[in-house]
């Protein structure tokens, strides 16, 4: 039996490039951070970037490359286009017969190996590691400005690389269904999938289908088989549009690819599976979440695009009106207490979370998250994802916390009475939490809680204040127009009028190529912010009705959702159709 490989850090140790109490030190930066260890090292100046990485590719048994002391052979890079290696920041640097050795600072880039073996003809791609500011400045020094022109590479607009991918999906699609008959069986052989899924044309069609959805801005990826064909739909702005239609006969390969690209099991399809991807697309790095389950027809595909600079987009560009951003920056500011966030799946809760820690991301506080799962990765902040199966809930996370010593807790839902209670408790004892519940408006919450078991006394204490939150389609700002409506019109969003019969000046958006034909581009939150005070503590440890803690709470300067809708309708921003389609739900 083969003795274990090395680990990395390891070799760092065992070369004398790195003390024993450096190590002990890093680990120790790198556990509060929650920073990689490798990271860490090197943003401690313990060790170069370039011996951290060759020690990674030993461990993986991958050839390391120092591209600075190393000339690149004319007859590698020559057969690479320019935009790809600038798109994925990999440089050719060998060539020895069908064999391309490829330098990549990550080694398992499927996407980039998979792009690279279509470029060059189907050559056996080999990777090899380099550093990634070694493989720029050779793609500068070789390759010049020859492909400046390409579209991706030139960052032309975002419809021309969105026509360019969907032109790439429609070719791939003839070439893939070209290379297989109409009449071969769908539900064939696992084998004959697998064998499918490695061929160039269901490779390019895969990777044409996530690179159309990325460029335009899609939030999600649906691959629906159906009895005659596979409907591919992607979310844009919160709606789903359909994108392409795929032959029913290239439906068990393109499943298979995303399965594999997932790292899922092909072969296994009577369960539902989760996987992930790593995208890397016009020198951004997107993570995807994949989700399959079984349906008669076969199985269903969704991929969720997590863009990581979605989430940094701090509380001044989420739309709030300046009077909630100022009462949701002095909430937030306090010591302790409880500060929730209210809606329905999709409705930007965790983007207006993640914005909050950004903003109390401070090297003089300790800040811990538990989620479920953790889509986007913040520095500086130590997140635990919850794992039942290991027996680690909210619940038993959040215990563990207080003994972390953390001046702020974010917990990514309250789900249960025994994680509210620990909340509650966390921040009677000093603590600011922040977490997420699903309730329609602002003051059902209180309710929500009582419901789930929480004593009313301990509500009143701990809850500083509640947001509640809608997304709406944001108008396109550059192809829109103006209209009049009469104001009584207005009547039920809450309009305001000496007038009914005076005129009011809104806007709507011009379909047109860059908005897809729909007159919308982007989402903006629609928002209803209840803030504490004696009135409302009082009504809620009596257990007062919903409507008598709404109408404190709107005495107290609370404007409702329809209210705050209004507002963004006359500002231009988004027209009172796409306030009632988020807003007037029943029950409202």
């Amino acid at each position: 039996m083969a003795a274990p490989r090395k680990k990395w850090n390891e070799f760092l140790l065992e070369k004398k490039l790195i003390t024993p109490e450096q190590m002990a030190e890093a680990e120790k930066v790198s556990q509060q951070t929650n920073q990689g260890l490798d990271k860490t090292i090197i943003k401690l100046n313990f060790c170069g970037e370039r011996e951290v990485l060759s020690a990674k590719a030993q461990e993986q048994g991958i050839g390391f490359v120092d591209l600075d002391r190393v000339t690149v052979e004319s007859n590698a890079f020559n057969i690479l286009p320019e935009r790809i290696a600038k798109n994925h920041n990999v440089m050719p640097v060998k060539k020895d017969g069908n064999t391309l050795y490829l330098a990549m600072s990550d080694p398992t880039n499927i996407m980039a190996l998979d792009d690279v073996k279509l470029a060059t003809g189907g050559l056996r791609v080999i990777p090899v590691v380099a550093v990634p500011g070694a493989i720029e400045d050779s793609i500068k020094k070789y390759y010049g400005s020859g492909d400046a022109a390409v579209p991706e590479a030139a960052g032309a607009s975002t419809a021309a690389a969105a026509s360019a991918s969907s032109d790439a999906a429609r070719r791939a699609i003839a070439e893939a269904g070209a290379g297989r008959s109409a009449f071969d069986d769908d539900e064939g052989g696992d084998g004959d999938a697998e064998k499918m899924a490695e061929q160039a044309p269901i490779i390019r069609l895969a990777n044409a289908v996530i690179q159309q959805a990325i460029a335009d801005r899609a939030s999600d990826i649906h691959v629906e088989p159906q009895g005659r064909a596979v409907r591919v739909r992607y979310r844009i702005d919160g709606v789903l549009m359909e994108a392409m239609t795929v032959p029913k006969n290239l439906q068990a390969p393109l499943i298979s690819r995303l399965k594999i690209m997932a790292d899922m099991n092909i072969a296994e399809r009577r369960v539902p599976q989760d996987g992930r991807i790593e995208v890397r697309h016009s020198n951004k790095d997107y993570d995807m979440r994949v989700n399959s389950i079984p349906t008669p027809f076969g199985e269903k595909i969704v991929m969720r695009i997590l863009d990581k600079s979605s989430v940094m987009l701090g509380l001044g560009k989420l739309t709030f009106t300046d009077e909630n951003l100022l009462k949701i920056e002095e909430l937030v500011s306090q010591p302790n207490g409880m500060f929730l966030c209210t809606g329905p799946t999709g409705s930007g809760k965790t983007t207006t979370q993640y914005s909050v820690l950004n903003k109390l991301n401070t090297i003089g506080v300790n800040i811990v998250t538990v989620e479920d799962p953790v889509e986007y990765q913040l520095p500086g902040i130590a997140q635990v994802q919850v794992n039942r199966k290991a027996g680690l809930t909210f619940a038993n996370a959040l215990r563990a916390f207080l003994r972390q010593d953390p001046d702020i807790i974010m917990i990514g839902e309250m789900r249960d009475l025994e994680t509210a209670e620990i909340a509650i408790e966390s921040s009677l004892t000093g603590h600011l939490v922040l977490s997420t519940l699903h309730t329609n408006d602002a003051p059902s919450t209180t309710l929500r809680l009582v419901d789930m078991g929480v004593e009313p006394y301990l509500i009143a204490a701990t809850l500083m204040g509640v947001l509640a939150q809608r997304l709406a389609r944001r108008i396109d700002q550059d192809h829109k127009e103006p209209y009049t409506v009469k104001a009584i019109d207005l009547r039920r969003f809450g309009m305001e009028m000496t007038d009914p019969d005076e005129d009011v000046t809104l806007y709507k958006g011009v379909p047109h190529d860059d908005n897809r034909q729909t007159g919308y581009r982007g989402r903006m939150g629609i928002h209803e912010l209840l803030t504490m005070n004696a009135e409302i503590a009082e009504l809620i440890v009596r257990r007062a009705p919903m409507n008598d803690i709404k109408m404190a709470a709107k005495a107290n300067g609370m404007k409702e959702l329809r209210e705050d809708g209004l507002v963004k309708v006359l500002q231009g921003l988004t027209d009172p159709n796409e306030v009632m389609r988020v807003v007037f739900t029943a029950g409202y």
